[in-house]
């Protein structure tokens, strides 16, 4: 015999009132963002709302601009070397913390976790001081090298949860059978925990995509990311081409929550798992 999930009229009120005030909650939370969308498209040159006329003329400005597409190639070009640093160290460090008999796990793990709770600024100011004596204060390095650390963090806990349960024996027969640990790594876990590295890798992507604070004690002249170019923009200058920006990071935002929500689906079917 089933039952109604709601059998009297107050939890159907209930029910109701928790819906609407979940919709109320995400409107709010959406709304600025929202605004971003039409001012995007508007063709007059300063900030107004609502409004009267729809141009492309600002993303003509974003994509056509040198110093705005020099700030995209750099953003770019950092993001991918910082994943590609924060997504190989994260995913090693994830692996051997999966041991159970590593010494003294909880402390190297708070170690690689701090980055994501230390206040940004904190740890710019460091790296600016650090760098300096290395001579890599204003070179694109300092800004990979930080934005790599920041990225580490999400690496090691989506590859960490991809972990959980994986069972070691599988590795242990692959040794048995005559395979390195490299090959035993690359054939037998990485196929299980791809969804948790690529996962890690997007979120270290976007870390430092969206990242301005480092750039802004470690970046050169030359070294102007898109963040930073908006920040600037925004202090020297109310160009509508900021708007435009800012739609693109939007668009990118939800591309990559997509990309997010597909690669759970896909961890949970490796798994066996039903939801």
């Amino acid at each position: 015999m089933t039952f109604p999930p709601y059998t009297t009229n107050l939890q159907r009120l209930g029910h109701w009132a928790l819906w609407l005030a979940c919709g109320a909650i995400l409107v709010f939370l959406i709304a600025p963002v929202l605004v971003v969308v039409p001012l995007a498209f508007n063709k007059e040159p300063y900030f107004n709302f609502p409004v009267r006329q729809y141009s492309l003329r600002w993303f003509d400005e974003l994509f056509g601009n040198p110093v705005w597409l020099a700030a995209i190639k750099n953003s770019l070009l950092t993001a991918v070397l910082a994943t590609l640093i924060a997504t190989t160290l994260g995913t090693l460090a994830a692996v051997g913390l999966n041991h159970r008999d590593l010494p003294g796990k909880r402390l190297i793990t708070a170690l690689l976790v701090s980055p994501m709770i230390i206040p940004v600024v904190v740890l710019a100011v460091g790296a600016y001081f650090f760098f300096s004596k290395l001579g890599i204060a204003n070179n694109l390095l300092g800004i990979v090298l930080v934005h790599a650390v920041l990225g580490v963090p999400f690496v090691v806990v989506t590859v960490s949860a991809t972990l959980t349960g994986f069972d070691l024996g599988l590795l242990r027969a692959a040794r048995g059978l005559g395979a390195s640990p490299v090959q035993a790594f690359r054939r037998v876990m990485l196929p299980i925990v791809w969804p948790g590295v690529l996962s890690g890798a997007l979120f270290a992507f976007a870390t430092s995509f969206d990242e301005v604070v480092v750039v802004l004690f470690l970046g050169g002249p030359e070294q102007t990311t898109l963040p930073r170019q908006m920040w600037t923009g925004l202090r020297e200058q109310l160009s509508p081409t900021i708007l435009a920006a800012a739609f693109v990071l939007v668009v990118f935002a939800i591309m990559l929550l997509l990309v997010l929500e597909m690669l759970r689906r896909r961890s949970v079917a490796l798994r066996g798992l039903s939801e």
